[in-house]
């Protein structure tokens, strides 16, 4: 995802008057005009869905009727299996609703440990860090890295808590053409030999949901003395042998550096993390700011956390049903006549690209209509400017679910004139 921040500045007003304040919301009117326009055409908000009851990790009550969910991550259906329900509220009762402190203070319960071990288990790493959301878990890491003689080296595509990190850190942003091992490899050849150096790449493209050449890349920033760090965020639990995601599946998980992931995916609850094998990395509790400055995550929360993890060590039926579905929504979508992100599936989001915004939010709200959720993306969020429908798939669809999504497409598809 492209860097919102910097996309959505707009040029500066006039200067005011003496005596007057500028208004600093001034910057967002393009971003509000355009919203304002697409409401007025009486389409619904893609952007405020209230979900009134959930059902399972597939079905919803939305607008008081039943919705398919292909929007969620929710990629394994934990967020209703009953132990990781069980163990929340275990947890809840016993060590009660919050820690009101961060992790370096009072802040780290036993729950807290126990899910880092399920972490290091899972991937089979000597340390693992665990913080209060995914994004705080790219904040933190890379910030803490990377400082401002260092240089990060990422892709142009990279999610917006990986600009973010770097900003943090005032590092030198290097950035190269998405998935492009070529331009990669230039840029690191221009970089002193002598500089701190970390290339910082996506296991799975959030947007695309295109996978990155990690082999390729991994090897080329080794070659040239850099440090690599992976997001598996949406990949983890169901791409690899044992579901540690891509860099598992291209064979490279041993020579990466760090691997950063989260909770609010496939294991269906909130948090994020870091695993590692470097021997220093246990200093990074007493140096990274936003590990050190946050309340830590609910008892009850990394209860729920650790137990799903465990249950996906033993995931792979549930991971070989996840990615038959990924197949079959591609293909059917494909042969509907839609144009799709990827030429072939490469994980479990599918893009749909629209024509335009415009037909893109008639299309999301048709499909609403129809009984049926996916993301509206727009950009600054998309590459290249498009727009798109994100469809995110679960292990928890069943085969006539998807064949109902198909039939739901359809109808919407032609309904606004995509297809």
């Amino acid at each position: 995802m492209t860097d919102p921040g910097l996309a959505m500045i707009a040029d500066a007003a006039e200067p005011a008057p003496r005596g007057t304040s500028h208004d600093l919301f001034s910057k967002f009117d393009p971003l509000i005009q355009q919203r304002e326009q697409l409401l007025s055409t009486g389409l619904t908000d893609p952007f405020n869905l209230v979900m009134e009851r959930v059902e399972s990790p597939t079905v919803a009550i939305c607008s008081g009727r039943r919705t398919i969910l292909l929007g969620t991550y929710n990629y394994m259906g934990m967020t209703f299996d009953p132990d990781v329900i069980e163990a929340g509220k275990q947890a809840l009762d016993e060590f009660g609703s919050g820690t009101t402190g961060s992790r370096v203070l009072n802040g780290t319960y036993q729950g807290h440990r126990e899910c880092e071990d399920a972490l290091k288990e899972f991937y089979a790493m000597d340390h693992a860090m665990v913080f209060s959301t995914g994004y705080q878990a790219n904040l933190g890491i890379i910030s803490t890295l990377a400082g401002k003689d260092d240089y990060i080296i990422l892709d142009t595509d990279s999610h917006a808590s990986i600009y973010d990190g770097c900003a943090l850190g005032n590092a030198q942003i290097v950035a190269f053409r998405h998935n492009d091992v070529e331009a990669l490899e230039k840029r690191l050849k221009r970089l002193p030999p002598e500089a701190g150096k970390l290339v910082v790449l996506e296991g799975v493209y959030s947007m695309l949901g295109d996978t990155a050449p990690l082999k390729e890349m991994v090897a080329i920033s080794k070659a040239h003395g850099a440090m690599v760090l992976v997001d598996e965020a949406h990949s983890m639990g169901f791409i690899g042998e044992h579901g540690r995601g891509v860099a598992e599946a291209q064979g490279v998980i041993e020579d990466v550096d760090f691997i950063i992931g989260t909770f609010s995916k496939s294991v269906g609850t909130v948090g994020g993390f870091c695993v590692s094998n470097h021997p220093k990395f246990e200093i990074l509790r007493l140096v990274c700011r936003p590990y050190v400055f946050t309340a830590s995550l609910p008892p009850s929360v990394v209860a729920t956390a650790a137990t799903s993890i465990r249950k996906l060590m033993h995931g792979g039926n549930k991971r070989a049903h996840l990615l038959e579905n990924s197949r079959r929504l591609h293909g059917g979508l494909k042969q509907l006549g839609f144009q799709l992100g990827t030429d072939q599936p490469q994980s479990a989001i599918i893009a749909v690209i629209m024509p335009d915004l415009e037909r893109g939010a008639a299309m999301w709200e048709a499909l609403l209509h129809e009984g049926l959720y996916v993301n509206l993306a727009r950009p600054p969020a998309t590459p290249q400017g498009m727009t798109l429908l994100r469809c995110s798939l679960c292990a928890e669809h069943c085969e006539e679910q998807v064949s109902e999504i198909l039939g739901m497409f359809e109808a919407a598809g032609k309904k606004v004139g995509v297809i």
